[in-house]
């Protein structure tokens, strides 16, 4: 049976599937979001420091620790979402991009791939923020930042991984 639409958004759908399980039981419902995508990036101000930002989030009603991220637009390569969305969010432009692995984020109800970067080598300028979007950036020496992320100062999820999963990959590069 094709999904049904519950709901459509800017940003996402809400679609039911009909799940077929045995010939013995009956078909199972699930609610899906379907979501186009997003980034995360790890902006590197320099070797040691890393811009994070506070984000007001409406869905938890408050403000988070976190790694700069936004929604892909339909059909747009994610590299390209990152780079719009840290000039938008933290002014800041880079000259060095590294694609990490990309995961999801709650696969049991959500489809939404996060693509994660790091980026490097950056200029400052000024940031582009969309109405309605309260952020201010944080610049933070890189092991207090993870250090926030072990202490669960951070505790936006894909802020999490990106911070974890860099500093590992950080400590296995040569000098």
């Amino acid at each position: 049976m094709k999904p049904k639409t519950l709901l459509t958004t800017s940003r996402f759908d809400v679609v039911e599937h009909l799940i077929e399980t045995s010939p013995d039981q009956p078909a199972v419902r699930r609610q899906v979001v379907v979501h186009p995508g997003a980034v995360v990036i790890v902006p590197m101000v320099d070797a040691d420091h890393v811009c994070l930002i506070r984000n007001h989030r409406v869905a938890v009603g408050k403000t988070l620790v976190e790694l700069p991220a936004g929604t892909l637009d339909r059909d747009e390569p994610p590299r390209d979402t990152a780079i719009r969305e840290l000039q938008e969010e933290t002014g800041y432009i880079a000259r060095h991009w590294q694609e990490l692995p990309p995961f999801f984020m709650s696969p049991g109800i959500l489809n939404e791939r996060m693509h994660l970067f790091v980026a490097q080598d950056l200029a400052p300028g000024e940031p582009a923020r969309e109405a309605g979007e309260e952020i201010e950036n944080l610049v933070v020496d890189w092991q207090e930042a993870v250090r926030m992320a072990e202490s669960g100062e951070i505790e936006d999820a894909k802020s999490l991984v990106g911070i974890l999963l860099w500093d590992r990959l950080r400590q296995k590069q040569p000098n």
